[in-house]
């Protein structure tokens, strides 16, 4: 009779337990990654080593033709912490926190602010808004100058040794950090030492830090983790640079610089890094020097996605998590001449998506819908099952979590001298001085040919679609 008893109470408690995860939201593990060009095993990159992220993109949805709304920091994280349109300076979401000061109902809140107002607690650690830990002031650590304001129950930057989050964005080894003196930072490094060699590990400890504690209370939770690799400079510990000892690169796709009109620039952060007196542009052994610190970089920064997503699952939490792997944009290694970002050819905008979450069906397949950041707000609410925001510009992708052969839609990509969309053909640019570019992306000369002067039918009718982006810009 006693063993009974204990049999009925044990089976009300797990049936209690199971009942109260059910009823409980999701929670939600954002990883942002810094310069992440779609440059991974799980998007066709078969050199690169990546085996905790591919891990993931088995385990949920990868979309391969995600695209951000600006190649800057500032702004590609403006619309994916809003989800909203924004303005394409690297400011944007400081000036957004300008506006609330002056008037508190000014713009709508952001995306961790909505979640937070539904009960959900909030955290943000490394580089989730412009700068790593949320701050401006001349060292970013200034707490009277936050960038997103009433978003975070905590925002965390650990900086170690490199003192302040300025110095962490772009440290190198034991603390160096980038100095605006004539001696110039190298533009990569291989240093033999731990991950906490660089702030990467720091970063990747502390978020498993907060996955501990969140995990533990009885509210959902809404933890953003900010890696800063492979951001400039391509600083990692040497095992990863290891890995690429003997890989032979592919060659770099359209290295010419274009003759036509473009968004191309001269890659002015790139080169004012110590680079030896040498030019990757005419220099085929340098480049594809820059080519392995960059995928050395890349395989680093999974290695700390792979700590954080073992705590997750350490702690039972993954079970009821949302997660979402993002690129902030690309990074052009060489292509059109280019070694940096800012420009609006796909090596600039394109960047890796990867959503996951218990109930998906179909995990691993691949989604070839065209999408774009601003997309990722209305696809969490949707999943989490909160309220819907009236106020936000993307498109749920709740379709193509159900079918991955859902069709997506128009891509929008702007700055501040052009503005461009993405269609499954064509990729079309308009220039604020009116000259345009126009894209076959399904032949073999992609982005190597403009072909707007040959097609002005094509022109006007994708000058139609872009309109109808714009007018939601403004």
């Amino acid at each position: 009779m006693k063993n009974l008893k204990l049999v009925t109470l044990l089976f009300g408690m797990v049936f209690c337990v199971t009942i109260q995860a059910q009823e409980r939201q999701k929670n939600i593990l954002l990883i942002c990654m810094d310069d992440l060009r779609p440059e991974l095993n799980s998007f066709g990159v078969s050199y690169i080593k990546s085996p905790n992220i591919d891990k993931l993109a088995s385990e949920g949805r990868v979309f391969l033709n995600h695209y951000v709304n600006s190649a800057s920091c500032g702004p590609s994280r403006y619309t994916m912490l809003t989800g909203r349109y924004g303005d394409p300076g690297n400011d944007a979401i400081f000036e957004r926190a300008e506006k609330l000061k002056v008037n508190p109902n000014a713009v709508p809140p952001s995306m961790p602010e909505w979640f937070r107002n539904k009960g959900y607690t909030t955290v943000s650690v490394g580089k989730v808004s412009h700068h790593p830990g949320g701050l401006g002031g001349k060292d970013w650590n200034d707490v009277n100058v936050i960038e997103m304001p009433n978003a975070w129950n905590e925002q965390l930057m650990p900086v170690a040794e490199w003192e302040h989050p300025r110095g962490a964005m772009h440290g190198l080894a034991n603390g160096e950090i980038r100095s605006t003196e004539k001696t110039k930072m190298d533009v990569f490094q291989s240093f033999d030492g731990p991950d906490t060699s660089y702030p990467d590990g720091h970063i990747a400890n502390e978020a498993i830090k907060q996955l501990g504690k969140l995990a533990s209370q009885d509210k959902p939770f809404f933890l953003a983790v900010g890696l800063i690799r492979p951001h400039l400079p391509f600083g990692a510990p040497k095992k990863y640079l290891d890995l690429y000892k003997n890989v032979k690169l592919p060659p770099i796709q359209s290295p010419e610089k274009p003759t036509s009109v473009s968004t191309w620039h001269n890659s002015g952060e790139f080169f004012q890094y110590n680079l030896w007196g040498k030019n990757p542009n005419t220099d085929k052994e340098f480049a594809d020097e820059v080519r392995k610190h960059y995928a050395a970089c890349v395989s680093y920064a999974d290695e700390q996605v792979g700590f954080i997503l073992a705590k997750l699952k350490e702690t039972g939490a993954d079970k009821n998590t949302i997660i979402v792997l993002w690129g902030d944009h690309g990074w052009n290694l060489g292509e059109h001449a280019i070694w940096g970002k800012h420009n609006l050819f796909e090596e600039g905008v394109r960047s890796p998506l990867i959503i996951s979450y218990p109930e998906l069906k179909a995990k691993g397949k691949q989604s070839n819908g065209i999408v774009e950041t601003v997309d990722i707000f209305p696809t969490l609410y949707d999943l989490s099952g909160i309220e819907k925001p009236s106020f936000a510009n993307g498109e749920s992708l709740l379709p193509l979590l159900k079918d991955a052969k859902s069709n997506g839609h128009v891509a929008f990509s702007y700055n501040g001298k052009a503005n461009s969309i993405r269609t499954m053909q064509y990729r079309f640019t308009l220039h604020k001085n009116g000259a345009t570019e126009l894209y076959d992306e399904k032949s073999t000369a992609k982005e190597a040919k403009n072909i707007a002067q040959e097609n002005p039918v094509i022109v006007e009718e994708l000058k139609l679609l872009l309109k109808n982006k714009l007018d939601k810009l403004n």
